[in-house]
């Protein structure tokens, strides 16, 4: 009869070992980037809601639309950006101009948008820039500690 009981052993002799040490490394190495990446989707989610949230909809429509479309923009990058760290560099960079229009867009969509929409806008641009700067700054540091080792 065939053994078939498992008997533990060392992996090291096996033909993928090595890959598998890779990728797993990998995995591990974008985990930190995937997690502020999924607080671009959150934020894109309250940047998409937040002219109902702080009730500037009806007196501001025209900044309730552009925050509409930026933070649907946001949260689909952010998605997009936590489902693929390793590919998701250069959208970093689009996040950001996004989190900057989110910052200024009160000044230059509507003239006078009211202190709850200046502020909602300016705090929730200024953490879509940070976290796009931490992923982005974290996934360059992956990729510069993964070239030094090969």
């Amino acid at each position: 009869m065939a053994d078939v009981s498992h008997r533990p052993g060392d992996i090291a002799g096996h033909p993928d070992a090595s890959e598998m040490r890779e990728r797993y490394a990998k995995m591990l190495g974008t985990r930190g980037v995937a997690a502020v990446e999924e607080l671009v989707l959150l934020a894109g989610i309250y940047a998409a809601i937040s002219a109902w949230t702080v009730h500037f909809a009806a007196a501001k429509p025209e900044l309730a639309l552009s925050n509409l479309i930026c933070g649907i923009a946001i949260a689909v990058l952010g998605l997009a950006m936590s489902m693929a760290p390793e590919r998701s560099q250069d959208l970093n960079f689009v996040v950001l101009l996004l989190g900057v229009w989110l910052i200024i867009s009160p000044w230059v969509v509507s003239r006078d948008a009211g202190t709850g929409a200046i502020l909602s806008n300016v705090i929730t641009g200024a953490c879509v820039c940070l976290f796009a700067l931490v992923a982005g700054g974290l996934l360059m540091s992956k990729g510069r500690s993964g070239r030094r080792t090969t």
